[in-house]
């Protein structure tokens, strides 16, 4: 998202604002005391009430589980070039959609729907007559992203969504009865949804559960699998998940032991490095968790399939767009173009990585790692 749709009127940004929040798990009001009598008037309902004036913990934060009574609020967060807890802000959509290139009539796919900020831009971009495939695998995600789209007017006939990993793309589209797409995109960031939900468990900033697991309902918990590693394994996945410069005395300090919580393990990492400075220690921190969530959500293996399988999953001239956010996933994606333009499956691709702005970086900054690649699947031969 550019910076320049946050530099408007007050009126504009408060439009901006509507757009971005999301229904996501309201905080219910406790159940009124008793029954009340027929032609009675409903007793005022008030929210539950929390300790202290500013309260800590995320679920008791009454306006990031309302952000639409809060549209203000949320305006004035854009304006400071933060993203509003609860809320995602999708990245580089005017360089996404100059890569993909989406015209009305066509077929696209969204990989990695997550709040639908980027699908928002394609449909609007695919009609009239096109159609989008939304594809997450989150299931507590998926659903208020589809019905914020309906609420948008994208019907089942325009848009679908399937709760699929992205690695289950030629599923979804034979089951569409579709034998290609004319655009794919695939973000492989982590959504602010689930970053800023701590009982998600990828959240440093709240304690938490150390889980990470994009589906809840399948695999192992973060805190189940680094409890079952071994120290040269952990320290292989620190070197080749987070490029960890101390991955062998973290793993040496980490494998095997118990950590419940987010906090527990962030707080372990700090005291395995005393002389760091704070800043590499944090930084460590980050990377220890990135490990593990990949590890987690065997990411890098879903990323393969996919690379792999796009090419079948195209239209002829067909357009593909891949944002990463870190070296391993980015190198993934520069290989598997290179080879595919090597072997004349791509007629052209993005010869130099593209990066977000100056303006999107200081305006969102959870852009900053964002690293977008695109490949365009070659044409029909002429006779």
């Amino acid at each position: 998202m550019t910076a320049e749709r946050y530099q408007a009127s007050p009126q504009k940004s408060l439009a901006i604002a509507e757009r971005l929040v999301h229904p996501a798990s309201a905080v219910t009001d406790p159940p009124l005391p008793g029954p009340v009598p027929d032609g009675a008037p409903t007793p005022h309902r008030r929210r539950p009430r929390y300790s202290g004036k500013y309260p800590r913990r995320f679920e008791e934060k009454y306006k990031e589980h309302d952000l639409e009574r809060y549209a203000e609020t949320v305006a004035r967060v854009i304006a400071a070039g933060k993203t509003p807890a609860g809320t995602h802000r999708p990245i580089m959509v005017a360089e996404v959609l100059l890569a993909l290139a989406p015209q009305p009539g066509e077929t696209g796919v969204d990989c990695t729907l997550g709040y639908g900020g980027h699908a928002q831009e394609l449909l609007a971009r695919l009609q009239p007559g096109g159609r989008l495939l939304g594809l997450d695998a989150d299931p507590i995600v998926l659903p208020r992203t589809e019905a914020r789209l309906r609420a948008l007017g994208f019907g089942p006939e325009t848009f679908s969504a399937h709760r699929r990993n992205f690695a289950g793309l030629p599923q979804v589209l034979a089951a569409a009865g579709l034998g290609g797409a004319d655009c794919v995109l695939a973000d492989l960031g982590v959504s602010s949804m689930q970053l800023d939900d701590p009982s998600r468990g990828f959240s440093l900033k709240f304690e938490g559960p150390l889980d990470m697991r994009m589906n809840p309902q399948r695999g192992q918990p973060a805190s189940t699998v680094l409890e079952r590693l071994r120290p040269d394994a952990l320290a292989t996945l620190l070197a080749e998940n987070a490029d960890e410069p101390e991955a062998r005395l973290l793993a040496r300090l980490l494998a095997g032991q118990r950590f419940a919580t987010t906090t527990a393990l962030a707080d372990a990492v700090r005291r395995a490095l005393p002389r760091a400075r704070d800043e590499e220690r944090e930084s460590a921190v980050r990377r220890v968790f990135q490990a593990l969530r990949i590890t987690v959500n065997d990411e890098f293996s879903a990323l393969d399939t996919l690379l792999r399988l796009l090419p079948s999953c195209l239209k002829p001239s067909g357009r593909v767009a891949i944002l990463s956010f870190h070296s391993g996933e980015d190198r993934r994606v520069k290989k598997a173009f290179a080879e595919g333009l090597r072997q004349g499956v791509y007629e052209e691709i993005a010869r130099e990585v593209i990066r977000p702005t100056p303006e999107e970086r200081h305006a969102n900054p959870r852009s900053a790692p964002a690293k977008l690649r695109w490949a365009r699947k070659a044409g029909v031969a002429q006779a």
